[in-house]
């Protein structure tokens, strides 16, 4: 059987665990300023990431749902922390919009890549290290209450770097695949 078109698969059902944790988190972060448990539900969060990707690949059970549902549950996870994150430390804004535009900008020209040229640009080592970068910051705030000041703005600006760098070359690779279909397509009209 095809497990592309499969929907329930366990990658898909975990990442729709890290869906529904969302709210959890947020009510344990912002209604009950319980950070411990917030904190440890979003290691729970990041430790299903990465179980259901192990699964996917090693027991063939990729789906093109999965595709999809994976990305979306770590950005909104991502995105939601950062909100939360943004009621104790202002400078998260700048991830937070950062990312933001990354993701606009890499959704429009992603899809305009696959519409056009049918390849889906992968993940590189440069998005893998800004999410866990971008993780690891999330979660130093929420556990280290009294993270100074400096640290705190070590931290986030250590993120946003890496979040730039990666924007910036899935950006190039998006345009340059971009660019060489429509030079291919051009050279295709002209030989006719």
């Amino acid at each position: 059987m095809d497990t592309k078109k499969k929907i329930l698969t366990i990658p898909n059902v975990l990442s729709m665990i890290r869906i529904a944790m969302i709210p959890v988190i947020v009510w344990l972060y912002c209604v009950e300023k319980n950070y411990g448990w917030a904190g440890g539900l979003l290691l729970l969060s990041g430790a299903t990431d990465v179980v259901d990707g192990f699964i996917a690949r090693h027991f063939h059970m990729i789906s093109d749902l999965g595709k999809v549902l994976d990305p979306i549950a770590d950005k909104l996870t991502q995105a939601t922390v950062l909100v939360c994150l943004l009621m104790r430390f202002p400078l998260m804004v700048l991830p937070l919009v950062l990312m933001v535009l990354k993701e606009t900008f890499m959704s429009v020209t992603g899809l305009l890549v696959i519409r056009r040229t049918g390849v889906v640009i992968s993940a590189d080592w440069h998005g893998k290290a800004a999410t866990v970068l971008l993780y690891a910051t999330m979660v130093l705030h929420i556990f280290w209450e009294n993270i100074s000041d400096a640290q705190s703005a070590l931290f986030i600006g250590a993120s946003v770097v890496m979040i730039a760098i990666s924007f910036f070359l899935y950006g190039r690779d998006n345009v340059t695949a971009l660019k060489k279909e429509k030079t291919e397509r051009e050279s295709l009209s002209a030989n006719t």
